[in-house]
């Protein structure tokens, strides 16, 4: 049995955190960037610093005998003028590999964002303490999972035994891009969103750069990829391009070929899997761009509204169905000449049927009980015997 009133204070350390690219020193402690500093810079976007900034995939990793463990953070917590109050951000506690318990921190950062008005403003709090109590009297490996939809400045770690660094365990490294669902909006909690479900039941060591709003094949992000170390890469494309309305049809494939010459520079041989968009019945033949629908934002409700016209496909917009095909046609093309290429249709892990099943809460993002469904489907598909991602025999 362990004194908790003797608490060993931990120094937070970058050999204590997976699934970040950086850690900022702020005048409070240290922020997880999913970015690096690099590609931060290079775009001047608060959709996409705000997205970067929430530590989706990131988590605290250590061996100790601890029973149990306080963690002092700062979150900045989001909320959206004429909407409900966002629930506060899940921490999951995870002890050799299986979910042991949650918690919250309250107070913090409030980000203020006005959809319809286009600002957002921020108002300084205080951070909090988040304590697990009764854990196994042993020593474990502990995962402490932080808010993929909240930032977190990481202030102190205290324990009632000492801590070490999770060591490797020979695990492959799997670098995931993709948009919002990526990053799990509307999952249950961080160790519930579909990437990390998947990677966990794959077997691997995730870090996840699903971007809300920022799957947009930025050079940044794709020289960021480059620049990581991974064994395994996919890159998840479609919704965002078209719900932003970035680009049309001619400059869409040389950004796709682009951003994958890009990911070649850095990891020549890794298998690299292109997944397309998952089913979006409003964006299917439908372009962009989505705008939140005024007559349910009146009734305190978010559902988002295509406001692309169906005939302008003729002049090159894009729509989820037309970047599909030519996400095959891409790959198809170069994997002539890459035999470490893969496509997936985005429609396997989410079709019609799910839609009509589990339905997408807002129009664009699917619910706990869908990223379920697809980071099952994804792990069974990509990571099984016969998949782009399956273990090399023994």
């Amino acid at each position: 049995m362990h004194a908790e009133d003797t608490w060993t204070t931990t120094p937070l350390t970058a050999d204590l955190v997976r699934g970040a690219s950086a850690l900022e020193r702020t005048a409070h402690g240290l922020l997880p960037h999913r970015l690096p500093a690099a590609a931060r810079a290079q775009c001047d976007d608060g959709q996409l610093h705000m997205a970067e900034s929430q530590p989706s995939g990131v988590r605290l990793a250590f061996r100790t005998a601890a029973t149990a463990v306080e963690l002092d953070t700062l979150p900045t917590k989001r909320a959206y003028t004429g909407l409900p109050a966002l629930p506060d951000g899940l921490y999951d506690l995870v002890v050799d590999g299986s979910l042991a318990d949650q918690g919250t921190v309250p107070g913090g950062n409030t980000l203020t964002v006005d959809m319809r008005a286009g600002t957002a403003e921020t108002t300084s709090g205080r951070g909090g303490t988040l304590r697990f109590t009764g854990l196994p009297d042993r020593m474990k490996d502990v995962e402490i999972w932080l808010p993929h939809n909240e930032t977190t400045e990481l202030l102190a770690l205290r324990t009632d035994a000492a801590v070490e660094p999770l060591p490797d365990r020979g695990r492959r490294v799997w670098l995931h891009h993709g948009s919002s669902i990526s990053q799990g909006s509307n999952a249950a909690s961080p160790s519930t969103t579909w990437p990390a479900l998947a990677a966990a039941r794959g077997g691997v060591e995730l870090v996840n750069l699903g971007l809300g709003g920022g799957a947009l094949l930025d050079p940044s992000t794709a020289r960021a990829m480059r620049d990581t170390p991974a064994d395994l890469i996919s890159v998840k494309i479609g919704i965002n391009v078209v719900n932003s309305d970035l680009m049309r049809l001619r400059a869409f494939t040389p950004a796709v070929h682009g951003f994958l010459d890009t990911l070649r520079e850095g990891h020549p041989g890794t298998p690299l899997l292109v997944v397309s968009s998952l089913l979006c019945p409003i964006h299917e033949d439908t372009p962009g761009p989505s705008l939140p629908d005024p007559e349910a934002f009146e009734d305190g409700r978010l559902r988002f509204l295509a406001m692309g016209d169906p005939a302008e496909r003729a002049a090159g917009k894009l729509t989820l169905r037309g970047i599909r095909e030519e996400l095959s046609r891409v790959v198809r093309s170069r994997a002539a000449d890459d035999p470490n290429l893969y496509y997936l249709d985005g429609l396997e892990l989410y079709g019609e049927a799910d839609a009509v099943e589990l339905p997408l809460p807002d129009e664009l993002h699917p619910d706990a009980a869908a990223h379920r469904r697809i980071g099952e489907r994804f792990a069974a598909q990509v990571f099984a015997d016969g998949g782009p991602f399956a273990a090399a025999p023994a």
